[in-house]
C-alpha cells in the first residue's frame, strides 16, 4: 500500500496484460486496472516478487522458494473471512459510536475519534486488498464492495488508487517508485518527525487530501455515483452514516467521523507507511527484503495501526495475490523456509522508530535486546 502522505491517497502493483488480452470486462474499470494481475487465475505468470511481467530484473522470483502448489494454498480466497473482515470493520465503528453516545464525555470523545482513525486505515486496507482483487474470489465483489463499502467512507475511489499503486508496485526498489516522497528522508531527526505529526494532528495533512480528492473526483460530477462520480459515491456513504446517527437521535456524533479522517487517519496512516519502507536496508535494492519492511506488531498495535494484518508487508510485495488474512501464515512459511535468514523484524513500533526516527521519545523508543 502507498499513499503519500502530505497528499494522501490510498493507493494497490503493476498490472499485466492478461493472456485473454486487453479486453473490457462488464465489471468496469477496476476490472480493467487489475486485468490479470492478481487472483488465483494464472499464478505462474504472477511469480515475480514485485508483481511485474517478468522482464526487467525487478526483485527475486518467489516460485524460487515455494512450489506452484504451496502458493495455491496461500493465493486462495476465502470469500467468508472476506465478508467478516468488513462486517467486523463496520461493527467496530458502529460500538465506538455507541460507546461514546453512552458516554459522552471528552475522553471519550477523544478515544473515539482515535480509534475511528484505526478503522478508515482498515478500510483503505481492505480496499487496498479489493484493488489487488484478492479479498474476495469475485471480481464483482471487489468492485461493488471496495468501492462502495471500504473506499468512498474515507473519500476514495477505488479505479483511481489502483491506478496508482500498481506504479509503486511496479517500480518498488527503484527511483521511479512514485511513493518514494513519503518514506525516503528517513531516518529522520525527532524534530522533524514532530513537525509531520503537527501536522497531521492539527488537520494540516488531512486538508490537503481533502482538496486532492475534490481536484481528482470534480471532473466527474456529471455522472452518476455508480458510474465514475466518486464524490458523488462518497457524500452517499458518508450521508448514510448522518442519517443512521440521527436516526438514533445522535446525529453530532458524526462530527468524529470528519474529525478522525482529518487528523488520527493521517497521523496512523504516516505511521504504517513509514513502517513499510522508511530506514529500510536498502531502498533501491530490487530485493524487496531489502526494500521493504514487516513489523511484527501486538493486539493494541493491531487495533490502532495495524489492521488486517497490514504490518506483513514484506509479504504483500512478496506475492501481491496473497489475500491479506493469509499473509501471517505466509510470513511463517517463508521463515520455515530460510528466506528470512538475514532479515530482522522490528518488534513493534516503538522498537520500529527508534530506528526510523533515532532519538524519539528518549530510551522507551530503544530496540528490545530480544
Amino acid at each position: 500500500m502507498g499513499r503519500r502522505i502530505d497528499r494522501p491517497r490510498h493507493e494497490p502493483g503493476r498490472c499485466r496484460r492478461s493472456r485473454d488480452g486487453d479486453r473490457r470486462s462488464r465489471h468496469g474499470r477496476i476490472d480493467r486496472i487489475a486485468e490479470g494481475h492478481e487472483g488465483n487465475e494464472g499464478n505462474e505468470g504472477n511469480e515475480r516478487s514485485d508483481g511485474s511481467d517478468g522482464k526487467g530484473g525487478f526483485g527475486m522470483k518467489i516460485s524460487e522458494f515455494a512450489t506452484r502448489e504451496e502458493l495455491a494454498e496461500f493465493t486462495a480466497h476465502d470469500d467468508w473471512k472476506a465478508a467478516g473482515y468488513l462486517v467486523f470493520n463496520w461493527a467496530f465503528v458502529a460500538a465506538i459510536f455507541t460507546g461514546v453516545a453512552i458516554w459522552t464525555n471528552p475522553l471519550t470523545i477523544l478515544a473515539g475519534i482515535a480509534l475511528l482513525g484505526g478503522r478508515q486505515l482498515g478500510f483503505a486496507v481492505l480496499e487496498h486488498d479489493c484493488g489487488h482483487r484478492t479479498l474476495f474470489s469475485n471480481p464483482r465483489a471487489n468492485a461493488i464492495l471496495g468501492q462502495w463499502l471500504c473506499a468512498y467512507p474515507v473519500l476514495s475511489d477505488l479505479p483511481r488508487y489502483a491506478a496508482g499503486h500498481l506504479k509503486h508496485h511496479a517500480f518498488a526498489g527503484t527511483r521511479k517508485d512514485p511513493d518514494l516522497p513519503n518514506y525516503q528522508a528517513y531516518p529522520i531527526s525527532p524534530a522533524s518527525f514532530r513537525r509531520k505529526v503537527i501536522r497531521d494532528l492539527t488537520g494540516q495533512t488531512g486538508w490537503k487530501a481533502v482538496k486532492a480528492a475534490w481536484r481528482r473526483g470534480k471532473a466527474d460530477l456529471g455522472k452518476a455515483p455508480w458510474n465514475g462520480n466518486a464524490i458523488g459515491g462518497q457524500l452517499i456513504m458518508n450521508g448514510l452514516l448522518f442519517a443512521v446517527l440521527f436516526s438514533f437521535g445522535e446525529g453530532a456524533l458524526y462530527l468524529m467521523w470528519p474529525v478522525a479522517y482529518l487528523t488520527s487517519y493521517m497521523l496512523i496512516a504516516r505511521l504504517r507507511q513509514v513502517a513499510e519502507h522508511g530506514a529500510v536496508p536498502d531502498l533501491f535494492d530490487p530485493d524487496p527484503r531489502k526494500n521493504t519492511r514487516t513489523t511484527l506488531v501486538r493486539w493494541w498495535e493491531r487495533l490502532f495501526v495495524a489492521p488486517f494484518h497490514v504490518n506483513y508487508h514484506l509479504e504483500h510485495h512478496l506475492a501481491a495475490n496473497i489475500p491479506c488474512y493469509n499473509l501471517p501464515a505466509f510470513h511463517r512459511f517463508l521463515e520455515a523456509k530460510g528466506v528470512y535468514e538475514e532479515t530482522v523484524f522490528p518488534k513493534g513500533y516503538p522498537e520500529l522508530y527508534a530506528t526510523t526516527v533515532p532519538g524519539l521519545a528518549g530510551g522507551w523508543m530503544k530496540p528490545s535486546s530480544a
